[in-house]
């Protein structure tokens, strides 16, 4: 096998190991919620406290891996996560639980974001869609065998052994990444610690207040300050920033146009997309009284969609451009996500099924573009920064869609006076985070024309990608 496709799917163990893990655990949240003596809905904590985790380390996963190199901190992270899937496989209680999905999202920091750095310095950009979609076929597969086979674990056997399955391919990724993946040790300066306790500080005490919102569960005013303490953090970051010579986050790259069409935009689309896990399994259980089995084989469908898409995508936007793809491709996305809200109990399989596949095709496509566009004016002398401010921003968002997802089920379920379970609640939720999804298009339509046109495959020749508009700072 080449190099341009061996890399790609090794970095992908990692990213399979945590698809599979999340999207088998939220097909198994009502069995799990009920032998740990909690309700399902308030498990969103657990979901919400890996995201946390990751939007917290994240930050610094560029320089670690710039500093001891990517690869050995690559396998390090693959370590750490495995170690959390025991700790969640061993969990007792809602607390345990927790915690070691914290520790599985210190390993997911880094494994997942240095893996895809390996990929952003190792390939040639107008390569890089096709190696993003190399990247992501292995890794679909996480999701599609996530929902079915947590279903079948939890029907069948015990949902402890959702968090055991992934060992075996782990330990596999862990093996490659020492035989082929490059060690890409760069220069960096200090660490910037000032900015790593502000960022993290802010960013942890803002998601745990958001996350505690409308359940009851902490005081209202500890969950107010939280959120206005992490506010306050992340405000002080901005201004550190702008002041140090070497800011763990540079925030400056936002000023380069794709880039933050990339993040800023597809943040706000993946909101939708962060609460749909969360919805969709309870809402086939809860609502529709499907088993985890049942209700695995419906959503996995999303996922299968979404596999055959990451083989047409270099072509569709090869021949489109990533202009016209992210603004109607994101809202058709977005519309077929308020969609999901309409399904009853006695609506078609097959209809369902050929909903969730459409979708899955078009937030594939979306996800693809968003995640080519972000790099397209970026120089490798920022790219660890880049893909550590990106990653950030993606996971944020997906803990926030999860929030709301769950904030928005809640509250409906007060309006009309129903059990969270009830069909209409979940028709207030999905139209909630599709919406919010949508208005991600009003930042596509920024582009420039031609944005990516050296990515997409059909730059003019000899025409070289415009240079950041940001000064390149100097490494240590």
């Amino acid at each position: 096998m080449s190099p341009q496709r061996r890399l790609p799917l090794i970095i992908a163990t990692a990213l399979f190991i945590e698809n599979m893990d999340s999207t088998a655990i939220s097909t198994s949240l009502p069995q799990i919620a009920a032998e740990l003596g909690t309700e399902a809905v308030a498990l969103k904590l657990a979901l919400t406290t890996y995201m946390l985790a990751l939007a917290v380390f994240i930050p610094v996963s560029g320089w670690v891996a710039d500093r001891f190199g990517a690869r050995n901190i690559f396998i390090g992270a693959i370590a750490v996560f495995l170690l959390g899937s025991l700790g969640c496989a061993a969990s007792n209680g809602l607390g345990q639980l927790v915690a070691a999905r914290f520790v599985q999202g210190v390993g997911g920091a880094m494994m997942v974001p240095v893996g895809r750095l390996v990929l952003l310095r190792s390939v040639e950009k107008s390569e890089l869609v096709r190696a993003l979609s190399w990247l992501t076929v292995p890794a679909m597969l996480g999701p599609i065998l996530g929902p079915v086979l947590g279903g079948a674990i939890t029907t069948y056997a015990h949902w402890r052994w959702i968090f055991l399955v992934n060992i075996p391919m782990g330990l596999l990724g862990m093996w490659l990444a020492w035989r082929y993946v490059p060690l890409l040790r760069e220069p960096v300066a200090a660490l910037d610690w000032r900015g790593f306790l502000l960022s993290a500080g802010g960013l942890a005490l803002a998601m745990f207040g958001l996350s505690a919102v409308g359940r009851g569960l902490v005081p209202g005013a500890a969950i107010a300050a939280c959120i206005l303490a992490g506010a306050g953090l992340m405000a002080g970051y901005w201004r550190h920033a702008r002041r140090h010579p070497h800011p763990l986050l540079g925030l400056d790259l936002l000023r380069v146009p794709t880039f933050r069409v990339g993040v800023l935009g597809g943040s706000l689309f993946r909101i939708g997309i962060g609460a749909t896990p969360f919805l969709l399994p309870l809402m086939l259980q809860l609502g529709f009284g499907l088993n985890p089995l049942q209700s695995g084989l419906v959503t996995f469908t999303s996922t299968a969609g979404a596999m055959f898409m990451k083989f047409v995508a270099p072509a569709v936007l090869k021949r489109a451009g990533f202009r016209p793809v992210l603004v109607w491709n994101g809202l058709l996305a977005s519309l077929l996500l308020c969609g999901f809200g309409l399904f009853r109990a006695d609506t078609p399989y097959w209809l369902m099924v050929a909903v969730l596949l459409a979708s899955g095709c078009f937030r594939s496509l979306q996800f693809t573009s968003l995640n080519a566009i972000a790099y397209a004016e970026i120089g490798q002398d920022r790219m660890s920064q880049a893909s550590s401010l990106a990653a950030m921003a993606q996971q944020v968002s997906l803990a926030l869609g999860v929030t709301i997802g769950g904030y928005a089920l809640s509250l409906a379920g007060r309006l009309t006076g129903q059990v969270d379970g009830a069909p209409i609640n979940f028709t207030f939720a999905f139209l909630t985070v599709g919406l919010i999804s949508a208005l991600s298009t009003l930042q596509m339509r920024r582009l420039a024309p031609d944005a990516g046109a050296e990515m997409a495959g059909h730059a003019q020749a000899g025409r070289e990608v415009a240079e950041p508009k940001v000064e390149a700072r100097p490494q240590a």
